[in-house]
């Protein structure tokens, strides 16, 4: 008999765009909040996004928990698109460039990581994977969206990686609470149609 357990490996098969429109639709909501967000400072040392920014995290973490790597990444990469397209409408250019770029660059590091803890503890792979991807996000965003400004960049991108820490965190307990439900869609994706 047939094994019909459900898992990342044969759930991928079935991936498609159209499969994937909730996380992707997610990542870009969130993406372009971000851009929006991130232009708006608190105070000297940190701006609205650094709380908005981490749940692209939870978004990827949840997808590759439900559907492997491959997945993740397709939810990254269609989402960094739409989000760049939007974002250059509502932030600006440079906003978008330095966005696309390192969303991209720490959404692969993410994703791998994720993908070589995914047997351990539940709680190990998404803070890691978003704690080392916040690093790289945090470096390649702020250098190139506000270097020449009269920003203090760097003052801002260390108050944004301590509130990304801090989220990635936090961001536990939804992503723990969501398990469940990310398993039935999972199911969904992986069982064949009749």
């Amino acid at each position: 008999m047939k094994n019909s357990a459900i898992t990342p490996e044969n759930a991928r098969s079935k991936l498609t765009v159209l499969s994937l429109w909730l996380p992707i639709l997610a990542m870009t909501i969130v993406i372009v909040a971000s851009n929006v967000a991130v232009m708006v400072p608190i105070n000297d040392w940190l701006t609205w996004g650094a709380f908005t920014y981490p749940f692209v995290f939870l978004v990827t973490d949840l997808t590759n928990r439900a559907v492997g790597p491959q997945g993740a990444r397709k939810v990254a990469w269609v989402g960094l698109v739409f989000a760049v397209v939007l974002s250059v409408y509502f932030a600006n250019w440079q906003i978008a460039l330095a966005s696309g770029t390192a969303f991209i660059s720490a959404q692969l590091l993410d994703i791998s990581l994720f993908n070589r803890l995914r047997a351990m503890s539940w709680w190990k792979a998404p803070l890691i994977g978003s704690i080392a991807a916040s690093v790289v996000d945090t470096g390649i965003f702020f250098f190139i969206a506000f270097y020449g400004s009269d920003m203090n960049w760097l003052m801002l991108a260390s108050g944004d990686l301590m509130v990304k820490w801090a989220m990635a965190a936090a961001l536990l307990l939804p992503y723990r609470l969501l398990l469940p439900r990310v398993a039935a869609i999972a199911q969904r994706t992986a069982t064949p149609a009749v």
